[in-house]
């Protein structure tokens, strides 16, 4: 397994098509999709601060990993992904994904967050943006705190469980949906 310690990465696609890695204590300033197309990662207490740092890729866990609002459009189009203890701040993250996992993540600036992706596993998030979930299936949901408007609209097969969701016009045009122990505000269903 290769291993990146403390390091500080700029420029684009620093550590492109990098595959068994271990990345820790690390920074990705500034230069465009940093990891892309890589695989097989392990990336722990590591900062990204610029755009589509995790496009393409297969296999990674992110352990107390920070993505920057700057870091916008973060995962798309990758398959395999779990996120513990992480602070996601940049908008319009996950897209076209498939085996998303978050546990104990923060995500302050959800807008656009989690479309046209399957597969998802939410516990214990709090989340701020609308447009969260758009036309995405199969999603598992405990204790999920979302603030943001127009909520999984399109979506399919959604388990919600022990949640607060305060969203105008949530579940629009969705199928088999479930909500169990849980507080919906808003103006329409």
């Amino acid at each position: 397994m290769n291993t990146y310690i403390n390091g500080l990465y700029e420029g684009e696609r620093a550590l492109f098509n990098t595959h068994k890695a271990l990345i820790q204590g690390s920074v990705f300033a500034n230069g465009e999709s940093p990891l892309k197309e890589s695989s097989d990662l392990e990336i722990i207490d590591t900062t990204f601060k610029w755009k589509y740092p995790l496009w393409y890729c297969h296999n990674v866990v992110c352990n107390d990993v920070t993505i920057l609002e700057t870091g916008r459009s973060g995962v798309w189009y990758t398959h395999n992904i779990v996120f513990n203890n992480c602070d996601i701040s940049a908008p319009k993250t996950f897209r076209r994904c498939v085996g998303i996992t978050l546990n104990n993540c923060k995500m302050p600036n959800a807008l656009e967050t989690f479309w046209n992706c399957r597969d998802i596993k939410i516990n214990n998030v709090e989340a701020n943006g609308d447009y969260f979930g758009l036309n995405s299936e199969n999603i598992e949901i405990n204790n999920l705190r979302l603030i943001g408007n127009y909520a999984f609209d399109g979506g399919k097969n959604i388990i919600i469980r022990n949640s607060y969701l305060e969203t105008k016009d949530a579940f629009w045009n969705c199928e088999n949906v479930t909500v169990i122990d849980s507080v919906i505000k808003g103006e329409y269903l």
